[in-house]
């Protein structure tokens, strides 16, 4: 069935969008959902472990959050923030060109030259053929030590504008990171898996839970509404992911023996459910993942996965719907609203089996 936009629309008061973090992390709450059966619980999120069986794989993304925001100025004096949308892969040393969000008052033009600090300057080149605009920076030494000397975690919209200052984003670099975050290339956190701790992965172990980890660099249009009328008219964005050969073989051997694949977020889904398309099942790949999951889709591989409460309108929400259903996933979505469950980022979890 090609459904509408609005067929995954609903009110969420404002009061329901997450501010800040659950602290700690694990207190958060969970909504269990049978997909089967359309049953609901109501737990914690440490509760997460009486849900999993020895043998599970838990698959997580260990993107990490690189700080791609910057303050910068323009040549008349004018304020302008940057997002830089796509961070390299090797050391960028001198110079780097990347496509970026930019907000400023005034009209920012291809010429132009944009400062963000000493020694560190931009030329406005010609936009990308989506629009976006595209800076080319200089600098001295590698950009990820510019990052992170200058850069800012680029929250989410939705959560209220914070004023610069030094401890309040050393506590974002911290609260808006999983923390088992390792190959730096995000610009948007795997929110799923911020409701876990280190002590609660290691409990998670010892009952005999595997982890396994993926990486896929969360970017921007992650988040985008879908602005077609028909959800099939959209075009999905596409994201940089690795799996290596130790997680992939693993996660085969224990699809072999009937073990379940708890995939952790929606970028995780995405990955394993673009290799099982396309080979039948997980292997070593590194590669760009395009995979658009929507009501119909057969899932191969994910039998379960913990996730949060996402925006209306947006690939997640359709994603989740192909999982469990769509009017599941209303239904869901409604009771939680009723029951004072926090949404997005910072929010609270679901997990779906």
């Amino acid at each position: 069935m090609d459904y509408s936009v609005s067929d995954f629309d609903f009110s969420l008061p404002a009061g329901r969008i997450a501010q800040e973090p659950c602290l700690p992390r694990d207190q958060a709450r969970l909504l269990v959902l049978d997909r089967k059966t359309g049953e609901r619980q109501h737990r914690s999120f440490r509760d997460i472990l009486d849900y999993l069986d020895p043998g599970d794989v838990l698959v997580v993304n260990n993107t990490r959050v690189v700080p791609v925001l910057l303050a910068g100025k323009k040549a008349t004096g004018g304020k302008v923030e940057c997002l830089i949308l796509h961070y390299p892969e090797g050391a960028a040393i001198g110079t780097h060109t990347s496509p970026c969000l930019l907000t400023s008052r005034g009209k920012i033009r291809p010429g132009d030259r944009l400062e963000f600090g000493q020694g560190v300057e931009a030329e406005v080149l010609p936009p990308a053929p989506n629009g976006t605009a595209c800076l080319r920076f200089f600098f001295e030494g590698p950009f990820e030590g510019v990052l992170k000397e200058r850069g800012r975690v680029p929250l989410p919209p939705y959560i209220e504008r914070r004023e610069p200052d030094v401890r309040q984003e050393a506590k974002d670099r911290q609260s808006y990171q999983t923390v088992y975050a390792a190959i730096p290339g995000a610009v948007a956190a795997p929110t799923a898996g911020l409701h876990f701790t280190r002590e609660l992965l290691g409990e998670a172990r010892a009952k005999g839970i595997q982890v396994a980890p993926i990486t896929l660099h969360v970017g921007y249009g992650t988040f985008a509404p879908i602005k077609t009328e028909r959800i099939s008219e959209h075009t999905i964005h596409t994201e940089p992911f690795e799996v290596t050969d130790k997680t992939a073989s693993l996660i085969r051997d224990q699809k072999r023996q009937g073990r379940r694949i708890i995939a952790v977020g929606s970028t995780s889904v995405r990955v394993l459910e673009y290799l099982a398309f396309k080979y039948g099942e997980v292997r070593e790949e590194k590669g760009q993942c395009d995979l658009y999951i929507r009501p119909g889709f057969r899932f191969r591989l994910v039998d379960g996965m913990i996730t949060n409460f996402h925006f209306p309108k947006t690939t997640l929400m359709v994603l989740v719907s192909a999982f469990a259903g769509r009017e599941t996933i209303l239904r869901t979505y409604r009771e939680a609203i009723r029951m004072g469950y926090r949404f997005y980022s910072y929010g609270d979890a679901m997990f779906i089996h």
